[in-house]
Formats: structure tokens, sequence, C-alpha cells
């Protein structure tokens, strides 16, 4: 415990010192600027492959782990979006959400590279080309897992239709679908932490700082809710219109910290084995 807290400070020192904040929120702007044209995008996904309600179900499964009143609000607005016949503007949509996606995976790598330390010495072109691959996998992601999601209730209740003494797991059933989810949130920061990011790194490098994001994002989303259960109507009568919008922000720009600060626990952690390896070496950021 003295080593998690000691190497958890220095990763909040260095993230402050990294300017963690700013990057923190410009990483939770473009994710809230690209979050509807990115929805658009999977619609029209959803659509191509035949299966246009997938991309409303992939919608609930993103908001479904957010506080409900962070949630609420959002989910109905991309709910009439994904569910409004579109003209041939619907190509354009899907080709900008593409573009602001793109820009959203662009500003986690600008935040991930600070963390590592890493200077990024690739043509442009070739990391927006990489940014569109990674909206492209993240999309064809939800898409299969939301499919899942609605496949499995059905096969599990023509199970329960032929053997109905299943009905008892149906709680287990239900906490297998939550550990999925939480399994798949595992699998995509990995990606971003071992592929995003400029430089090498295995899994068992970036995996400290996945978990600590998971874990820490599960306990500042309970948190959040229960402060929001209170203090909502401060910002109802602050921002009036725009409350939803500036709570779904702050809301973003901690998650975003969250992330930037797994990276930078990871980083911590490979700077304490170098230097154990190495007590010569400079304690300097690096690749890991």
């Amino acid at each position: 415990m003295a080593w998690f807290w000691r190497t958890l400070v220095e990763a909040w020192t260095n993230f402050d010192t990294d300017d963690g904040w700013a990057l923190a929120s410009h990483v939770a702007l473009s994710a809230l600027t690209a979050l509807f044209p990115f929805l658009i995008f999977l619609g029209a996904v959803a659509g191509m492959i035949g299966q246009p309600a997938l991309a409303d179900r992939a919608s609930e499964l993103l908001f479904e782990a957010w506080p409900p009143e962070v949630a609420a609000p959002i989910a109905r607005e991309v709910h009439n979006v994904l569910t409004e016949p579109r003209s041939g503007l619907a190509a354009l949509g899907a080709v900008l959400g593409v573009y602001f996606a793109a820009s959203a995976v662009e500003a986690m790598r600008i935040g991930l590279n600070r963390a590592y330390g890493e200077k990024e010495a690739r043509a442009w072109w070739a990391l927006r080309l990489e940014s569109v691959a990674f909206v492209f996998l993240g999309a064809g992601t939800l898409l299969v897992f939301a499919f899942l999601v609605v496949l499995a209730p059905l096969i599990w209740n023509r199970a329960v239709a032929l053997a109905p003494r299943l009905e008892e797991l149906t709680r287990l059933v239900t906490a297998a679908r939550i550990v999925a989810i939480f399994l798949v949130l595992i699998f995509s920061l990995s990606v971003l932490h071992r592929y995003l990011a400029a430089g090498k790194r295995r899994m068992r490098h970036v995996m400290p700082g996945v978990l600590l994001t998971c874990g820490s994002w599960i306990v500042f989303g309970e948190a959040f809710g229960l402060y929001l259960e209170r203090f909502s109507a401060n910002y109802i009568s602050t921002y009036a219109g725009l409350a939803s919008v500036m709570i779904t922000l702050l809301f973003l720009y901690a998650l975003s910290a969250i992330f930037l600060i797994g990276g930078e626990f990871n980083a911590a952690i490979a700077r304490a084995a170098r230097a154990k390896k190495n007590p010569a070496s400079q304690d300097t950021p690096g690749s890991l």
C-alpha cells in the first residue's frame, strides 16, 4: 500500500506538471464535440449492415455506466437523432462524424504522449489515418457488443422457457453482463495505452494504469451521481438551459483527467523499475 500511494502521488504530481488539467479539458471538449457526430456515424454503419436499431442500443450501452443525471438528457437527444429519418445528408453526417471523432482520438494521443514522456515522430497524415482506424474499430466493437447484448436476452429467455428452473440464475446472468461490459472497457483502454501513444508498451506495463482508471471511474461516477442528486439545482439556476451540457462537460473533464493520470501512473511505475535496475540512470520520463 505504501508503494501504491507513493506512486500515485508521483503520478498526480507529474500530471499537474505536464499541464494535465489543460490536456484533460482539451480531451473532454473534443469528446463532447465528437459525441453526436460519432453516434450519427454509428447509425450510418448500423444501417449499412441492415440493423439500424443497433445504433440506438449501442448508445444506451454507452450511457449505461454514466450517472442518470448526466446520461438522461443526452440519451434522449441521441435517441431523437438516431431515430430521425435521414436524407442524402446522412453520408455527409457520417463523414463529419468520423472527422470529429478522429479529432477526439488525437486529443487523447496528445495527453498520453505527454504522460509517457513521448515525442511523436510520425507524419501528421499517418496519425490522422490511425485515428480514423481507431474510430472504425471503436464503432465496430460497440456495434458487435450491442448485438451480443441484444441477442443474449433472447437466448436466455428461450432457455428459461425450455428449463424454467434456470430463472433462478437470472441475477448471475445480469452480473455476468456487467462483468462483460467491464472487460470490454479494460480491453479498449489497454488498446489506447499500448497503440495510440508513441513508443512501445506491453500489456503488463499498461494494466496498472488501466485498472486504476476503471476503478476510479466507477468511484467517481457513483460520487458524482450522489452529488448531482443534491446539488443539480445549482447548475440549473446558474446555466439555465445549458445545465445539462455543463454537467456533461464537467463529467467528461473528470473522466479525462482520470484517464491521463492512469498514463502517468504507468510512467511512474516504469521509472521506478528503471531506477531499481540501474540506480545511476537519470529519473526522467521515457518510453516503456
